[in-house]
Formats: structure tokens, sequence, C-alpha cells
């Protein structure tokens, strides 16, 4: 399969074109700004539609609308952009639409800065709008994570008819690694049922709505959809086990983050100190089944993240509060480095 050396946000837009997105919608901040900008170039060339709406506010209402049609709709941004599409993404799913977000996350809060960071996790796994309801969130950390998982982003948004999440960060935004394309056939999913995409007077009207002026009818779809999520928990978790069959200290570390924690722990072992990574690829759901067989033989957990430890709490719920879980953290755009890390696990075995 021929493999092409691409920066991390194009090669996000260029999988996303591949996987049959047919309208782009966004707005441009740091650090994912490449990604419009080579939606701009591309989409158009390959039949599709790039606009750049007046503000983030504008492009979700336009993802809603497009994705109300039944064709595949995007849109992507950072930190303080998510922030403003969230609303429009509450709308998005209480219509159960497809759709997928990236966000490229950037250091906060507030304006914050343009270093990369991992403190949206608590924003795409548990706030990302008013109301009951969830996104799939995935996380890679490899430019070849971030093709694979937007083309799984459409299909899985297709499937379930949900919003989906691709939660990237600046550093591998702005990375340049060789990737390869997989096949993609963007239209297995069958959307005549529901799409509001024009009815020839040959069927009834399809009506998309997040609103219910009737509480019993609200309630329905909500419990409704929460069944749903509970098959997606049970059957779309993923995650990578790296030298966890034996492990004393299982580290927790997902992203980019992931990638300085696997040199630690490589650093680790040869020092004779039996460490483990589990990197969640999925961060909703979180894959529960995945750690629990991770953890089953170490003695202590270490969260490592570029947050003040939001994915802490998740673990500590996953192990059942079994086993104790520490933290490490670097934030406001500041990467941890292997040496770090490796400290804290030296310090961590010296306490075994």
């Amino acid at each position: 399969m021929e493999r092409n050396l691409m920066k991390g946000n194009e090669a996000l837009a260029e999988a996303a074109i591949r996987a049959g997105c047919k309208c782009f919608f966004g707005y441009p901040i740091t650090p994912q700004t490449e990604l419009a900008a080579y939606m701009a170039k591309r989409m158009h060339k390959a039949g599709g539609v790039f606009l750049q709406a007046e503000s983030e506010i504008a492009a979700i209402n336009m993802v809603l609308g497009a994705a109300s049609t039944g064709v595949r709709a995007m849109t992507s941004s950072s930190s303080p952009g998510v922030s403003l599409k969230s609303e429009g993404v509450s709308y998005i799913a209480g219509s159960d639409l497809p759709a997928v977000i990236i966000n490229v996350q950037r250091g906060g809060p507030g304006l914050g800065g343009i270093q990369p960071s991992q403190a949206d996790y608590w924003q795409a796994t548990k706030a990302l709008g008013h109301g009951d309801f969830q996104l799939i969130v995935y996380a890679p950390a490899s430019v070849q994570e971030m093709v694979d998982f937007v083309v799984k982003a459409f299909d899985s948004a297709d499937k379930y008819r949900m919003p989906v999440m691709i939660l990237a960060d600046g550093l591998l935004g702005q990375m340049m690694e060789p990737v390869s394309f997989p096949e993609i056939n963007p239209d297995a999913y069958d959307k005549s049922s529901w799409a509001a995409n024009g009815h020839g007077f040959k069927r009834e009207h399809h009506i998309i709505n997040s609103l219910y002026l009737k509480p019993d009818e609200l309630e329905k779809s909500v419990v409704d959809r929460y069944k749903k999520y509970d098959i997606i928990k049970e059957t779309e978790t993923d995650a990578e086990l790296y030298l966890t069959e034996d492990c004393d200290i299982l580290l927790c570390a997902f992203g980019a983050t992931a990638r300085v924690v696997k040199s630690a722990v490589n650093d680790a072992r040869a020092q004779g100190i039996k460490a483990g990574l589990f990197r969640p690829k999925t961060l909703w759901p979180f894959p529960v089944k995945e750690i629990n067989e991770a953890a089953k033989n170490a003695k202590v957990l270490l969260s490592v993240e570029m947050s003040m430890g939001q994915m802490v709490d998740d673990i500590k719920l996953a192990v059942n509060c079994s086993k104790p879980v520490e933290f490490y953290g670097r934030t406001g755009g500041i990467i941890p480095t292997p040496v770090e890390v490796l400290e804290q696990i030296k310090k961590i075995g010296g306490t075994l």
C-alpha cells in the first residue's frame, strides 16, 4: 500500500475526503488551521463543499443542516472553538444525526496558548453540550491513527446516528509521519429511512427535530438513546496494552502523551522495573474491560496526561478503586518528557 509523508492536520482532511465527507464547515484557529486550509483546496475538486463560516457557532449549525440530508459532514476546531460549537453538537445529538467533530487541542482555559494540551478530556467525554447525551470519542496517538480514526468516526456516526469526535492535540496535528489510506466504502449505511433530502411525493416527510414539548416524549427519546449507548459501551471500546502481562506499575496515557510514556516504559524495563502501558483509543466509551485486563497483575496505576489529571477519575471508576491510582502531568502546553515519566516510575517503584 502506498505511503505518503503528511502533516497530521492535512492527513485528517485527506482521510475525511476519502471517507466520503461532502460538506466541511469551519473557522480558522491554531493549531488546526491547516486542516481547514487543506479542505479549502481539495473539497471542490473532490465534488464536495467547503465553507468558512462567519463563526464557530455558524459552522456547527451548518453541519447540522448538511447531516440532516444524509451526507457525510464534518467540522474541526481547537479547544475554545469547540466550546462555541457545544450547543450545536447537543442539537445534533438530540436530532440523532451523524456528524464528525475534530478537536486539535491547545492549552487553556480561556485563550490559553497554542501549544499542545489534553485538557479537553472532560469536555469531550463528560460535558460537550447540554442535556443527556454522549459522543463516541477517539484518541489517536499517531498520524496514521488520525487517518484510521477519521474513517472509523464516519462509519460509527452513520451506524449509530450520533456525533463522533476525534480528540487530537497540537503535537499530532503539526507532526509529519508516513501514512497510508485504507479502502473505504462511504455508502455502507442506508439513510433513506430518515434523511430529509426530498421525498418527491413518493414517501412520507422526514422531519429532523430535537424539540419535544411533551415531557414523556422527550424522556422516551433520551431513554432510547441511552439503550443505544449501552450497546456502544459493550461493543465499541478499544485500547492498546503494551508490556502489561507482568507489570507491577501500569502507566495509563492517551494520544501523543502515550508516545512519551511508551519510551519511559521501555527505559524502565531496561533498568529492571516492570512497567507497562494502557492506552485507551476510545475515551468514550472508556475501555473498562481492557484496563482491568491490563491491570490484573499491577500493584499501582499511574496516569500521565497533558492536563491536571482529567482521566484519573475514569481510571479509578474503571478498576472500581481496587488499586491505587497516582498522577503525573504537565499543563499549559508543556509536554512531559520520557525522563520525567521515568523518574515518576522510579519513585513509585521504590515504594513497592
